[in-house]
């Protein structure tokens, strides 16, 4: 990492005021000093009744773009959301009886249960380990959902071996990516859709979604539950018939909670600015450090997952460290707010 590139994830950690060592930005990400001010500038308004909520379609606006510059498609591919399980569905409600869906073991259930919940319409779900998932793409595959890192472990997906068979095989390939967007800079050429909640790498609180993917697959979709904001001109499909929806993935957008976006755009505009591959390179680094010294080898991600005596998290949280226990497994995260004294700490107090 370059001086330059040094001094940007300086500046940027200086928004940032974390009490103790927080190491579970897999969980939930922390939020930036502007987003603060943001939100407690919105809750004034609102307590005081100077709130307008057209006052934040330019931040939901500049959101959209933001993102979709940050993952190298048009702002017009780019639908907005709450959550992933809601787009997840839309996805699924696509799909004809007698398709065969392919979902990685222990897949996190935002993208599992949508999916499942198809199989009463005939929807054949199948789940493999994540190492097995391209192999068991055949000719009768229609789609397979993953996420790019597993919620539970930080493994990273197969992309270009998932992407490959499902171009050789026809299939659709859906990535969520609420565990990697703001850290892993992944490729979308060839995926068709891609969801992401942006409450954790994203530096958002929660309760905004983004939904994008390739053309042609975004036209297949139709919205469950299109409401004002997905009209052509919502301020203007407040009331009464006829269907005017939005062209594009937009016709897709569900109504933004609005609180949740305006702590979201600072912590994009952030991310850009430091650079994904500044973020990249400083995250997985602090992870491997960790790595080495319990022993472990190197992944790549910035999520570390590993056995430990029962009551770890709760000694490490007297110790004023925060992780997580998923699937009976220490699980902590790192990414650019931390520092390698956050990572020698979690050492000391796991050794």
């Amino acid at each position: 990492m370059d001086q330059t590139a040094r001094t940007r994830l300086k500046q940027a950690q200086s928004q940032f005021s974390p009490e103790g060592t927080y190491l579970n930005s897999a969980t939930h990400g922390l939020l930036t000093h502007r987003a603060r001010q943001d939100l407690e500038r919105n809750l004034q308004d609102v307590a005081s009744g100077q709130f307008s909520p057209g006052s934040v379609d330019g931040v939901v606006d500049a959101a959209r773009s933001t993102y979709a510059r940050m993952v190298g498609v048009d702002a017009d591919r780019v639908a907005v959301g709450t959550h992933t399980s809601q787009f997840v569905g839309t996805v699924a409600a696509s799909l004809p009886p007698g398709s065969e869906v392919l979902l990685a073991e222990g897949e996190f259930t935002s993208v599992v249960f949508p999916l499942m919940n198809r199989q009463k319409d005939g929807v054949r779900v199948r789940e493999v380990p994540l190492d097995r998932l391209p192999d068991e793409i055949g000719p009768s595959t229609t789609l397979v959902a993953v996420a790019a890192v597993q919620s539970a472990t930080g493994l990273i997906a197969p992309l270009q071996d998932l992407r490959t068979a499902c171009a050789d095989h026809g299939a659709r390939l859906l990535l969520d990516t609420s565990q990697s967007a703001g850290w892993l800079p992944v490729p979308l050429d060839g995926v068709d859709y891609v969801v992401c909640s942006t409450y954790k790498w994203l530096l958002g609180p929660r309760g905004a979604a983004f939904l994008t993917g390739t053309d042609e697959a975004l036209a297949e979709l139709s919205p469950l539950a299109p409401g004002w904001y997905a009209g052509a001109e919502p301020w203007d499909a407040l009331y009464g018939g006829p269907l005017r929806l939005a062209a594009g993935a937009r016709r897709l957008d569900l109504a933004p909670v609005w609180p949740a976006w305006i702590g979201l755009a600072p912590g994009l505009d952030l991310l850009t600015e430091v650079g994904p591959e500044t973020v990249h390179e400083h995250d997985v680094a602090l992870a491997d450090r960790f790595r080495d010294a319990m022993g472990l080898e190197g992944t790549g991600s910035a999520i570390v997952s590993l056995p430990v005596p029962e009551g770890t998290a709760e000694r490490l949280g007297e110790a004023g460290i925060a992780a997580a226990v998923r699937d009976g497994r220490l699980r902590v995260g790192f990414h650019l707010y931390n520092t390698d004294e956050d990572v020698d700490r979690l050492v000391s107090a796991l050794t």
